[in-house]
């Protein structure tokens, strides 16, 4: 059975099916997918960049930027992590008004309070383990993602992205000007609202805990 390469690396799942197209390399879907959204970023607007290409699986484009989502918040995250500690953070929130619980079902059945850093780290932990299960982000060509994908699997992942910039916009956004990352920082969520809302992928409600910062960047 034919696979697809793992989502994390350049190369990935085919757009174009042809046997000249192939399924690896330059060109495997995730490239392209990967590829087009850059280019569009770089020349046109972040409206276009959350656009689906034609002809192309939502599902695919969802995974796709799920993936680029992840490193983005992780790289963000990671490089003001010094700053977030048990003493300086010690519940995840946004502001006053939001506080956030871990919860996996395993590990922490019940909604637990913990601290900020130790609810990022098991939170890309956790998106992690799920990247990497083949039943919920499939690999094999032809095999279709899970009929919950985009209400369930996706939505809850990037419900928990979106706490870790909300968390790094009300108590981090200093440190990030001071390391030169304000301008990604501002980018990479300007796109991530932009798509998360242009599919329904995260609710209003949670969207709450930026409302002021995504009017800021409308």
């Amino acid at each position: 059975m034919t696979s697809r390469p793992n989502r994390r690396g350049m190369d990935s799942v085919a757009i174009n099916n042809s046997a000249e197209g192939g399924r690896t390399g330059t060109g495997s879907v995730q490239y392209q997918l990967r590829q087009y959204a850059e280019s569009t970023l770089g020349k046109a607007s972040l409206h276009e960049a959350v656009l689906l290409p034609e002809g192309e699986s939502l599902d695919e484009w969802i995974a796709c930027h799920i993936v680029d989502f992840y490193n983005h918040v992780n790289m963000l995250f990671m490089s003001v992590s010094h700053h977030c500690t048990d003493e300086t953070c010690p519940k995840m929130s946004a502001g006053e008004g939001y506080v956030y619980f871990w919860r996996d079902g395993v590990t922490y059945k019940e909604p637990t309070p913990v601290p900020a850093n130790k609810y990022v780290r098991l939170l890309m932990k956790w998106i992690d383990s799920q990247l990497d299960d083949t039943r919920l982000f499939p690999v094999d060509l032809g095999q279709p993602f899970p009929a919950n994908f985009r209400p369930d699997i996706a939505a809850q992942i990037l419900k928990r992205m979106l706490r870790v910039y909300a968390h790094l916009y009300w108590h981090h956004y200093p440190q990030i000007c001071q390391v030169g990352l304000a301008t990604m920082l501002n980018t990479s969520f300007t796109h991530f609202t932009l798509f998360v809302t242009k599919y329904k992928l995260v609710s209003d409600t949670e969207l709450q805990a930026v409302k002021d910062v995504i009017k800021i960047l409308a």
